[in-house]
């Protein structure tokens, strides 16, 4: 499993709070990205004008639980709304899973290329592994489609690809 990020630049203690709260959903982190300059949309702008984004991969293998871990992020997102003006998140939390082949996240929005799973989830292939390293389709978001997190999302397709081949799968 991982987790995208999204959080305000110059409050670290944001990214603190949602890592230890996504410990409490998920588990044990097995990585965490460095932070990356987010600056491709204006669309998370409620959280703040600057934000950065990280990710935290999550350790061992598991089936994918799109729903129940969309809806564990949207309540991570409520809590961050507290003593905020106007009830603005101070956070945007993507889960999804990646195995040696693709990036799936999970997403409350519907569009042409998400399939609805349940209870107003959608799953988005965002990314794929080709021979040649991740490639992007035309609805990848920009920040993914350009590159800036292959070297982050290899790594933890390494882990899978160890954690495959300790199962003798």
């Amino acid at each position: 499993m991982v987790c995208g990020l999204l959080y305000p630049k110059g409050e670290p203690e944001w990214r603190a709070r949602a890592r230890d709260g996504l410990v409490g959903a998920f588990g044990a982190v097995e990585r965490e990205s460095a932070s990356f300059a987010f600056c491709y949309t204006d669309y998370y702008s409620d959280i703040s004008p600057e934000l950065l984004r990280c990710f935290f991969s999550f350790a061992g293998l598991c089936h994918p639980r799109l729903v129940r871990w969309k809806r564990a992020a949207i309540a991570l997102e409520s809590e961050s709304r507290a003593g905020r003006p106007g009830r603005a998140r101070r956070i945007n939390v993507d889960p999804g899973y990646l195995d040696g082949a693709r990036l799936v996240l999970a997403s409350t929005k519907d569009n042409a290329q998400r399939v609805y799973m349940a209870d107003g989830i959608f799953a988005e292939v965002t990314l794929c592994r080709r021979k040649s390293g991740w490639e992007s389709f035309s609805y990848t978001f920009p920040d993914f489609a350009s590159g800036i997190y292959d070297a982050f999302l290899e790594t933890i397709r390494q882990d899978w690809r160890r954690d495959i081949r300790a199962t003798g799968a």
